[in-house]
């Protein structure tokens, strides 16, 4: 496997694990930049390697009264500030084919939202780019369709692609998480991301909003780094509960310490007694 290099990370699956941490929507500049300390100090004390990651626009909501976002002038600015100012990689999601060339020119990574996996327009644009792809597994996919998603990309020229596992439909209303799902993914040769915090999502549950169990996150990202994964995505805040999204599965950025220092400890030991993908 050819690690995806972001900067000054490799991502793979034979490399220390990534995180990829920051709000679900982009709020403030300061807001932005508060989470981002808070990340920086819990990583750089246990030297971990990670990315920011905002979103400017929320399209996937459950209703018209869900909040979408500060829209992409005002999010790329925050995005290219914390980069700037952190000296970290930035990502965010992309909606559109005709996103996807203007973002690039203020991201690291691309993002392409689970329901949107198997856009092709989107997909060729975003890999026509040249920027790291980070493509979320539709719920609705089986793990080895993924390798379907990943050649649209590659056709472009660009293997700079990770895939993301971010649990499965069960039934209404919730989602499950298939461990078998990163090493099927990992069959590919692309490093292979495990979306912690959308995994304990209840899709809707809520009525005109989604649901969650935020208590679940933490042994989800451990499962996912004793199977083996290249990096774990969870989104953070200071507040869960009165964000303007994803609150009921956001992680508190206070607990991000604690946590990472767990993840750390099982990523050593899977990584120094098995041979991954």
């Amino acid at each position: 496997m050819t690690p995806v290099t972001i900067r000054d990370i490799e991502i793979a699956q034979n490399r220390p694990f990534a995180l990829i941490a920051g709000p679900c929507q982009l709020e403030s500049m300061d807001h932005a930049r508060m989470l981002a300390e808070q990340t920086a100090a819990a990583c750089d004390a246990l030297g971990i390697k990670w990315i920011f990651k905002g979103s400017y626009d929320k399209a996937n909501r459950s209703s018209l009264e869900g909040k979408r976002g500060l829209g992409m002038d005002e999010g790329l600015k925050i995005l290219q500030t914390i980069g700037q100012e952190f000296g970290v990689p930035v990502l965010t999601d992309v909606h559109g084919p005709d996103h996807c060339a203007p973002v690039a020119q203020a991201v690291d990574v691309l993002q392409i939202p689970a329901f949107l996996c198997r856009q092709t327009d989107l997909l060729l644009a975003a890999g026509e780019t040249g920027a790291a792809i980070n493509v979320k597994k539709g719920q609705f996919l089986a793990p080895h369709d993924m390798g379907n998603v990943a050649e649209k990309i590659a056709s472009t020229g660009n293997s700079r692609i990770m895939l993301c596992e971010r649990g499965t439909s069960f039934g209404y209303n919730m989602l499950v998480s298939d461990f078998r799902a990163l090493p099927i993914m990992a069959e590919t040769g692309y490093p292979v991301v495990m979306d912690a915090t959308h995994s304990v999502q209840m899709p809707g549950g809520m009525g005109k909003s989604t649901g969650g169990k935020r208590e679940y996150v933490e042994p989800l990202a451990r499962a996912a780094l004793a199977v083996g994964c290249a990096a774990v995505f969870m989104e953070v805040h200071q507040d869960p509960d009165t964000a303007p999204s994803d609150g009921p599965n956001m992680l508190r950025i206070e607990d991000l310490p604690r946590v990472l220092a767990g993840l750390k400890a099982i990523d050593d030991l899977t990584k120094r007694t098995s041979i991954s993908p």
